[in-house]
């Protein structure tokens, strides 16, 4: 496997980790609590989850960067060729980073939208 495509498979997994990882912390003050009730998880830390709603809104911004640069990565870059043996010619690579990547915007769209849902479910 040649330089680029070493790189461009390791930027593939880390903007769909980050985008992973700040949609779950985007989600964590509103719709983490949510989930944990209904699922009949509960305790008084749970209250220390709404901390993080101040700073949900960078959490949002830094998530749909992420995004961006991994859908760009993975859908629109010209790909690089690759020799046949390498980890960057299996397309099992590519299908668990678009999974990443589309459960990071499920949750990040759900972050975003419940705001707006919540209210008029009460």
């Amino acid at each position: 496997m040649n330089a680029d495509g070493a790189q461009d498979v390791g930027r593939k997994r880390l903007f769909a980790a980050g985008s992973i990882v700040g949609a779950i912390l985007a989600s964590s003050c509103c719709i983490a609590p949510l989930v944990l009730v209904t699922l009949g998880v509960s305790g008084a830390w749970m209250g220390n989850l709404t901390a993080m709603a101040p700073y949900q809104t960078y959490f949002i911004a830094a998530t749909l960067i992420l995004l961006a640069a991994g859908y760009w990565f993975v859908y629109f870059k010209p790909r690089q060729a690759c020799e046949e043996d390498s980890y960057c010619a299996l397309p099992q690579s590519d299908r668990i980073v678009k999974l990443a990547l589309w459960i990071a915007t499920g949750l990040i769209a759900l972050a975003m939208c419940v705001n707006f849902v919540l209210p008029l479910l009460m």
